[in-house]
């Protein structure tokens, strides 16, 4: 299946729709079944975020799909939610099994700024060597999956449509993942606390646009949440 003879531009314009263009090289099925390798070698370092990348490559492809994007660019977005975490290879084990929530201190501190929240960059560092992914936009979309909607995310505090849209649905699938996994510190949240959470969060975490089309497949990704859960 050939994934990228275009690619997703880094902002949208204001008097347009992002477009996608051609690319010189294609990202090929062997690509896809490699990131879908780094994806599960992501989460194998955090027992609690078992099949988190998976979950997140296919809630952001149906995601996609429903804001009227057409099946290659999907099937990018697919690809960028595989690696979205890589950066987290990069982080210590005792940071990432943290068995308690982080306090202000540390959300705020050295190492949290230094170790989590320069994932993202450090994923898409990894990335940035292969063309095809710099070229199709997945590093970008890797870098920017943490950046919010109203522009105080990280780690460069982008802005609405200067966030590639990629980075926008992923940081739907993302919230919606990991609200639905337990964590030593927390209770997985229902699929319908979950959805609330999505909803409350539009135009400041999240693209309303997004969050528009999420509701549009809500009872869907209700049923492929529950596929993905199944033992």
């Amino acid at each position: 299946v050939m994934l990228c003879h275009s690619r997703l531009n880094l902002a949208e314009s204001a008097t347009r729709r992002e477009k996608l263009v051609p690319c010189s090289s294609a990202v090929t099925e062997i690509i896809h079944q490699l990131a879908e390798s780094l994806g599960k070698a992501i989460d194998a370092k955090d027992t609690y975020t078992l099949a988190h990348s998976e979950e997140v490559a296919i809630i952001s492809q149906a995601l996609a799909l429903a804001m009227g994007l057409g099946h290659q660019a999907a099937d990018i977005i697919h690809v960028a939610g595989h690696l979205h975490d890589l950066g987290k290879i990069g982080v210590p084990d005792d940071i990432l099994a943290k068995t308690s929530a982080l306090t202000p201190k540390e959300w705020l501190g050295d190492v949290y700024k230094r170790q989590i929240r320069r994932h993202p960059d450090m994923g898409a560092d990894i990335l940035a060597p292969i063309a095809c992914l710099r070229d199709c936009g997945i590093v970008d979309m890797v870098r920017a999956h943490h950046e919010r909607f109203d522009g105080n995310g990280y780690p460069q505090g982008l802005k609405g449509g200067h966030i590639p849209l990629g980075a926008r649905i992923i940081t739907v699938a993302d919230s919606l993942s990991a609200m639905l996994q337990s964590r030593p510190y927390r209770q997985a949240k229902s699929f319908d606390e979950a959805c609330r959470e999505i909803i409350k969060g539009t135009g400041s975490q999240f693209d309303p646009d997004v969050v528009k089309a999420f509701m549009s497949i809500r009872d869907r990704l209700r049923d492929l949440v529950a596929m993905l859960r199944v033992d």
